[in-house]
């Protein structure tokens, strides 16, 4: 099970709802982002487990999002939230999994480290755009600028650099062959109220719909920059979202600490403001801030964006 937090997950078996009430109102054996284990589903996994006692957990989970349509919006299987699933219904006691046949490396791990930063041009690039030059915004996730982009986030940005979560794009903004900028697009946060808000329902009329959306994680101007109207791309996310994830998006976002920044590039680029964060992050278990105050600001790239988010 190379790549999971067993710590998390052993914490998590701990607080799993494990009602069975057959002949009742449920009989949910196991609740898990979102999906619901039921006596059914229970019987299924036992049974393809007793029918393949030779395939490795990798073949049994790929074989169980095939059979339940547990896939991706771009048609891989869920393979990963799978494996874990089955490990909570395995460390429970409702299934016994086959001996795990390696102990691979932790990718969520060797991905967030970074190397040592190359040596870069740290002359102060100023001037109005014009005068900077064509500017190139390239795509380097899963390229050779993908370590300059985790390297330029580690050094510069005040959050400095941290793997996006789910699915994402990463860009770099050049000026010839000096880079000029940075900007990261994960996975949207699961629950907003200011976004709810703005789509008119609750978040579980469109919870379904939530990789829809694109979430602005890292944006990064470089300290020796000083560029005016150097702002967020907007207009090639979804396109190049598409090609990469097999779907569009709809609605971006994004968060500006407002006790760094004004939001000046979000408001020059027509972005708007839905309001700010009452300053608890998504661990507080406090109802009394506990993290800077933030500013959420959101670009439509349709103008049915919410019919296609509730739809």
């Amino acid at each position: 099970m190379g790549g999971l937090n067993l710590k998390k997950l052993q914490q998590r078996v701990a607080f799993q709802p494990k009602l069975v009430i057959f002949g009742g109102v449920s009989d949910v054996v196991l609740g898990y982002r979102s999906r619901e284990i039921r006596a059914a589903e229970l019987s299924f996994l036992q049974q393809l487990i007793a029918e393949n006692p030779r395939l490795s957990r990798r073949a049994l989970s790929t074989r169980v999002c095939l059979a339940w349509g547990w896939l991706q919006p771009n048609g891989q299987p869920c393979d990963m939230v799978c494996r874990s699933l089955m490990l909570l219904l395995h460390w429970a006691g409702h299934i016994t999994l086959p001996p795990p046949r390696s102990q691979p490396v932790n990718n969520a791990i060797t991905h967030r480290r970074v190397r040592k930063m190359t040596r870069l041009d740290t002359t102060p690039l100023a001037g109005s755009l014009a005068s900077v030059g064509p500017l190139e915004i390239r795509l380097v996730r899963r390229t050779e600028g993908e370590a300059l982009f985790g390297q330029l986030l580690q050094q510069y940005h005040y959050l400095g650099y941290s793997r996006p979560v789910g699915e994402h794009l990463k860009y770099l903004v050049l000026a010839g062959e000096r880079p000029v900028a940075c900007l990261a697009w994960s996975s949207a946060p699961l629950q907003l109220n200011l976004r709810d808000q703005l789509v008119g329902a609750p978040k579980q009329d469109y919870r379904h719909n939530l990789h829809l959306i694109a979430y602005n994680s890292r944006y990064l101007l470089l300290p020796w920059v000083q560029v005016p109207h150097l702002a967020r791309l907007a207009r090639q996310i979804s396109a190049d979202w598409q090609e990469l994830h097999a779907h569009p998006v709809h609605l971006l976002e994004s968060f500006v600490d407002i006790e760094r920044f004004r939001g000046t590039c979000s408001r020059a680029a027509n972005w708007r403001c839905l309001g700010r964060s009452r300053g608890r992050g998504t661990q507080s278990k406090s109802t009394h801030p506990n993290v800077s105050l933030k500013e959420l600001w959101v670009y439509p790239l349709r103008k049915d964006f919410r019919e296609r988010l509730r739809a």
